[in-house]
């Protein structure tokens, strides 16, 4: 589960709450939607999936993002499952993106600005593989052009330390729970949201506004006033 040491009791309060209200559709899996004409996905993991999910889907040419599992050899696994660490996933997100919009590269290098992708095996409070950060590909091209945008971002010092995500060949991602779809947008005043997934949200419209959508480009020079 998602770990904040400070705010432990509000959280396990908070968690409590929302298990208390899930229905039968909340614990179903989510599917993953067909690839619309002239439509490409890429697959990444960086931390918990919930802020990854926003951030990303925020950026202009991003049709939709699913939060799911991969990396792993357990086939269909459950939150609680993943959260157990013995399934080798970590938490992922798949993003369905239009090409002639936002590139490979150009995603792949927000996906770099919406985590801290120097820290192995965590993210913020939470620690362990199931929040490894990793960068899938499909093909020699996507790896190659991961490889350079790796190179870029350690070249421009944007991090104190050298990157340390892994680059994997992609081969399945199981979906996520209905109930982690979206979960950032339905649950704004919740403590983790606004102490550990909105600071990364915040991160990645500010480092990469030209390549938000006219919404968020608006809500992120808002918050600079």
């Amino acid at each position: 589960m998602k770990t904040f040491n400070l705010f432990l009791l509000g959280l396990l309060f908070i968690f409590g709450f929302v298990k208390g209200q899930e229905t039968a559709h909340d614990k179903a899996f989510a599917t993953l939607p067909a690839l619309k004409p002239g439509e490409k996905v890429a697959t990444f993991a960086g931390g918990c999936f919930w802020s990854l999910s926003e951030g990303l889907s925020e950026l202009n040419g991003v049709n939709k993002v699913v939060a799911g599992y991969a990396g792993g050899a357990v086939k269909n696994p459950s939150y609680e499952t993943v959260c157990t660490k013995t399934t080798g996933h970590a938490e992922s997100v798949q993003v369905y993106y239009n090409p002639a919009v936002i590139s490979f590269a150009a995603l792949t290098e927000a996906f770099f600005y919406a985590h801290d992708p120097t820290t192995l095996d965590r993210q913020g409070p939470d620690q362990g593989t199931d929040y490894r950060s990793i960068a899938f590909y499909r093909n020699s091209e996507e790896k190659k052009t991961i490889e350079e945008v790796i190179a870029k971002v350690n070249q421009g010092h944007h991090y104190k330390n050298n990157i340390v995500t892994q680059v994997l060949p992609f081969k399945v991602l199981y979906p996520a729970e209905n109930y982690h779809q979206g979960y950032y947008k339905l649950h704004p005043d919740e403590t983790y949201i606004q102490l550990v997934s909105m600071p990364k949200v915040l991160k990645l419209r500010k480092a990469k506004n030209n390549l938000l959508k006219p919404e968020f480009q608006q809500k992120a020079v808002a918050s600079l006033k």
